[in-house]
């Protein structure tokens, strides 16, 4: 089995899974290089998507005039106009050959928002990023920080496969936030040092966003701290918390 992340666009990642059946590929932003990748070998025999955005579902149609028996699974959205797609939402399986997922609703960056757990993979769309997490577009803190709760469940192991290349400006963010820590030290020293060479910082381990991410450290004493002197008083909860925090981290300019 192999991973490998085709960037796209600016920064996402457009993720591949492969065995000798074929390979799967997640949130398709834009069919060239999928298309490039197939040309060097790649068989794509299904597809994943996480949520509607363009920069994630654009190169579908290209891809399914390439190879109409495409197999596609998506969130019940309608704004995911693709006619031979399966709709799946919350604790639903994705079978395909040997792979297996199960499917995990975690709204917040969009309503309908999906991510797809197994094989100790994690693909989690705009949900959780590296020391960060996608912006309320439509959901609200409460339920983003539900979501993030559910994600940071999973095993500990588990590879974070998330669709955009953001560890860096999220890291400049988060130290502002949590300054002491060491272990997001080290993340953000190693992450630059795999940017410097051209490499991606991703996947990352949910146990290092565990330790690293302020969005899924809401109820550290230094969040809380950071959270209470922007505030000018004790945040109300651990809602509050995040809410905060995300609202910092959208005006944030390093």
């Amino acid at each position: 089995m192999r991973l490998l992340p085709l960037p796209a666009f600016a920064d996402n990642y457009i993720w591949t899974l492969t065995d000798d059946s074929g390979a799967l590929v997640v949130d398709p932003g834009d069919a060239t290089p999928v298309l490039a990748a197939a040309d060097a070998g790649l068989r794509p025999v299904a597809v994943l998507l996480t949520h509607h955005h363009p920069d994630h579902i654009g190169g579908m149609a290209a891809l399914l005039q390439r190879w109409p028996q495409l197999r596609v699974f998506a969130p019940d959205d309608g704004r995911i106009a693709l006619a031979a797609c399966t709709r799946v939402g919350d604790g639903d399986r994705v079978a395909v050959g040997d792979w297996e997922f199960q499917v995990l609703a975690v709204p917040g960056h969009t309503v309908s928002h999906i991510a797809f757990f197994g094989h100790g993979l994690l693909f989690c769309g705009d949900t959780l990023f590296s020391l960060g997490c996608g912006r309320l577009f439509e959901g609200t803190p409460a339920q983003m920080l539900a979501s993030l709760d559910r994600l940071a469940a999973l095993p500990a192991d588990t590879r974070v496969c998330c669709g955009h290349e953001y560890t860096l400006a999220n890291a400049a963010f988060a130290r502002v936030v949590d300054p002491d820590n060491p272990a997001l030290r080290r993340r953000t020293e190693d992450a630059t040092a795999m940017r410097q060479h051209g490499h991606p910082t991703l996947p990352s381990t949910l146990a290092g966003e565990c330790a690293a991410n302020p969005f899924l450290r809401v109820d550290a004493p230094a969040l809380r701290a950071a959270v209470a002197g922007r505030l000018g008083r004790e945040p109300r909860d651990r809602v509050e918390v995040f809410a905060e925090l995300r609202r910092w981290k959208d005006g944030f300019r390093a």
